[in-house]
Protein backbone atom coordinates (compact mmCIF):
# COMPACT_ATOMS: atom_id res chain seq x y z
CA UNK A 1 0.00 0.00 0.00
CA UNK A 2 1.36 3.77 -1.02
CA UNK A 3 0.06 6.63 1.20
CA UNK A 4 0.64 9.31 0.04
CA UNK A 5 -0.69 13.83 1.64
CA UNK A 6 -1.18 16.34 -0.81
CA UNK A 7 -0.97 19.61 0.52
CA UNK A 8 -3.45 21.83 -2.18
CA UNK A 9 -3.13 25.78 -2.18
CA UNK A 10 -5.45 28.08 -4.37
CA UNK A 11 -4.29 31.15 -5.98
CA UNK A 12 -6.33 33.87 -4.67
CA UNK A 13 -9.64 34.57 -6.05
CA UNK A 14 -9.62 30.92 -7.38
CA UNK A 15 -10.90 29.03 -4.69
CA UNK A 16 -13.99 27.93 -5.26
CA UNK A 17 -12.92 26.70 -8.88
CA UNK A 18 -9.96 24.64 -7.03
CA UNK A 19 -12.37 23.10 -4.98
CA UNK A 20 -14.30 21.86 -7.50
CA UNK A 21 -11.86 21.13 -9.33
CA UNK A 22 -10.39 18.68 -6.22
CA UNK A 23 -14.18 17.52 -5.81
CA UNK A 24 -14.18 16.39 -9.09
CA UNK A 25 -10.25 14.55 -9.42
CA UNK A 26 -11.01 13.26 -6.08
CA UNK A 27 -13.69 11.14 -7.27
CA UNK A 28 -11.39 9.58 -10.26
CA UNK A 29 -9.39 7.79 -7.48
CA UNK A 30 -11.47 4.29 -7.36
CA UNK A 31 -10.28 3.71 -10.89
CA UNK A 32 -6.72 3.66 -9.70
CA UNK A 33 -6.90 1.70 -6.73
CA UNK A 34 -6.81 4.91 -4.64
CA UNK A 35 -9.14 6.01 -1.92
CA UNK A 36 -9.27 9.73 -0.14
CA UNK A 37 -8.80 8.80 3.79
CA UNK A 38 -9.32 11.95 4.76
CA UNK A 39 -10.21 15.77 3.33
CA UNK A 40 -9.10 18.75 5.67
CA UNK A 41 -9.89 22.35 4.15
CA UNK A 42 -7.79 25.25 5.58
CA UNK A 43 -9.83 28.14 7.70
CA UNK A 44 -9.09 30.55 5.28
CA UNK A 45 -10.49 28.50 2.29
CA UNK A 46 -7.25 28.63 0.50
CA UNK A 47 -5.74 25.38 0.86
CA UNK A 48 -6.89 21.67 1.46
CA UNK A 49 -4.69 18.54 3.10
CA UNK A 50 -5.64 15.10 1.25
CA UNK A 51 -4.52 11.53 2.79
CA UNK A 52 -4.70 9.51 -0.06
CA UNK A 53 -3.78 5.72 -0.14
CA UNK A 54 -3.36 3.26 -3.32
CA UNK A 55 -2.61 -0.10 -3.44
CA UNK A 56 0.06 -0.03 -5.13
CA UNK A 57 2.52 2.65 -7.13
CA UNK A 58 1.09 1.60 -10.33
CA UNK A 59 -2.32 3.09 -9.62
CA UNK A 60 -0.46 6.67 -8.17
CA UNK A 61 1.33 6.99 -11.44
CA UNK A 62 -1.95 5.50 -13.27
CA UNK A 63 -4.02 8.26 -11.82
CA UNK A 64 -1.45 11.21 -12.89
CA UNK A 65 -1.39 10.52 -16.04
CA UNK A 66 -5.67 9.82 -16.37
CA UNK A 67 -6.89 11.40 -19.78
CA UNK A 68 -9.82 12.88 -17.39
CA UNK A 69 -7.65 14.39 -14.64
CA UNK A 70 -5.23 16.16 -17.38
CA UNK A 71 -8.19 17.87 -19.65
CA UNK A 72 -9.84 19.23 -16.43
CA UNK A 73 -6.57 20.58 -15.03
CA UNK A 74 -5.32 21.73 -18.36
CA UNK A 75 -8.74 24.11 -18.60
CA UNK A 76 -8.24 25.48 -15.40
CA UNK A 77 -4.96 26.81 -16.40
CA UNK A 78 -3.15 29.44 -14.42
CA UNK A 79 -6.26 29.22 -12.05
CA UNK A 80 -5.28 25.16 -11.21
CA UNK A 81 -4.51 24.62 -7.98
CA UNK A 82 -0.72 23.81 -6.52
CA UNK A 83 -0.08 20.48 -4.91
CA UNK A 84 3.02 19.04 -3.33
CA UNK A 85 2.63 15.67 -2.53
CA UNK A 86 4.70 13.73 0.15
CA UNK A 87 4.75 9.90 0.55
CA UNK A 88 4.40 8.99 4.15
CA UNK A 89 4.36 5.76 6.38
CA UNK A 90 3.46 4.71 9.83
CA UNK A 91 5.84 5.97 12.89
Amino acid sequence: MLTLVAVVEYPAGAEAVGQRYEDTVLALLGRHGGRLERRLRGTDGRAEVHVITFDDRAGYESFLVDPERAALRTALGETAPNTRVIEVHEV
